[in-house]
């Protein structure tokens, strides 16, 4: 009975450090999504985008051997060019003077055309270095708190939609905004509320659309080049059609170079957009492909396209998710997962 009373079931503790009279060391066990984990306004989502914006976007192409390169064939290719049709209208005007000034004319609407499509690209790649310098003046003005920088950056942001009657209502709200409010943050996190959230719903709703049609199309077509042509033509539609609607209308310039910040984002970002998991991703691809081959096909590509759409979305956007977070596959494109859900 005594012995029985002395073997009495006894509890300790792990985390104390002790049991049994031996020194116990627990080794914390790395979380393998602590990146997918971080919270939204973790500096190193933002620092992703705004490197992302100079490599494509605010990139200074002529002060780099590709620049140099590119500028230099243009050149040469703009004098053989000249040459020929210089010597296109001597012939014309060898032939008879009528036909000799026809080409003069012609020659003449074709300079000016040139001219006319060349100031366009310029303002439009103008137009995107301006939306991804908001970008970063707009997060460090929150940062720091600066409330003399967010009432100028915000006039700014109003101003670059002010051609928008849809966000008549939220400018006004902005602009009442920065009299009344002291607190740069605040003020920030307030606009961002009213004037991009609308915006913000507005693309999603097109990833959400973009990754349903891939991932219909994917599944019923016969072809496989056909899949990788119609992905590769609703992702450049995506991300113009995101640039549109933040405003930054890329030309055909501007477009490539959005395109490389869209890039340089996704490679930095490993494809992976904060806060969603890969086990859902996989789980969800690996339950599709049980039912079919070319299900799964659809599934993944749609995947793919809505992640292309999250990373146009935080490059072309002209200020930084901070009171609102980012959107994840997940929230864009729930469609996807739904062969994997029980309830």
């Amino acid at each position: 009975m005594s012995d029985a009373s002395a073997r009495r079931p006894r509890a300790f503790r792990l985390d104390d450090g002790k049991a049994l009279g031996e020194q116990i060391e627990i080794e914390p066990t790395p979380d393998p999504y602590e990146r997918e984990a971080l919270a939204p306004d973790q500096p190193a989502g933002e620092a992703a985008v705004e490197i992302a914006q100079r490599r494509g976007m605010v990139a200074r192409t002529f002060l780099s051997w590709g620049g140099l390169f590119w500028s230099a064939f243009g050149g040469l290719l703009t004098l053989a060019l000249g040459l020929w049709a210089d010597q296109l209208v001597r012939d014309l005007f060898a032939r008879t003077p009528a036909l000799g000034w026809i080409g003069v004319s012609l020659l003449a609407a074709l300079v000016v055309a040139m001219l006319v499509l060349g100031a366009r690209e310029m303002l439009a790649v103008s137009r995107q270095k301006r939306i991804a310098t908001l970008h970063a003046a707009l997060a460090a003005a929150r940062a720091a708190d600066d409330r003399d920088a967010a009432r100028r950056l915000l006039r700014e942001l109003s101003a670059l939609y002010e051609v928008r009657p849809e966000t008549a209502q939220a400018r006004a709200n902005v602009d009442e905004l920065t009299r009344e409010i002291v607190d740069g943050r605040d003020l920030i996190d307030i606009a961002e509320r009213g004037l991009m959230h609308p915006l913000d719903e507005e693309v999603r709703r097109e990833i959400a659309a973009a990754a349903r049609r891939v991932s219909v199309v994917t599944a019923i077509s016969p072809r496989a080049v056909l899949d990788v042509l119609f992905v590769l033509a609703q992702a450049a539609r995506l991300v113009r059609r995101i640039s549109d609607i933040y405003g930054g209308r890329p030309g055909f310039l501007g477009f490539f170079r959005l395109i490389k910040s869209v890039g340089a984002h996704l490679a930095i970002t490993g494809g992976m957009a904060v806060g969603d998991s890969i086990v859902q991703q996989i789980l969800g691809h690996g339950i599709a492909a049980r039912l079919s081959a070319r299900l799964g096909e659809g599934v993944l590509n749609g995947l793919l396209t809505a992640r292309v759409g999250l990373s146009a979305m935080a490059v072309c956007r002209p200020m930084p998710f901070a009171a609102e977070p980012p959107p994840g596959v997940g929230d864009v494109a729930p469609f996807l997962f739904s062969t994997g859900k029980k309830d």
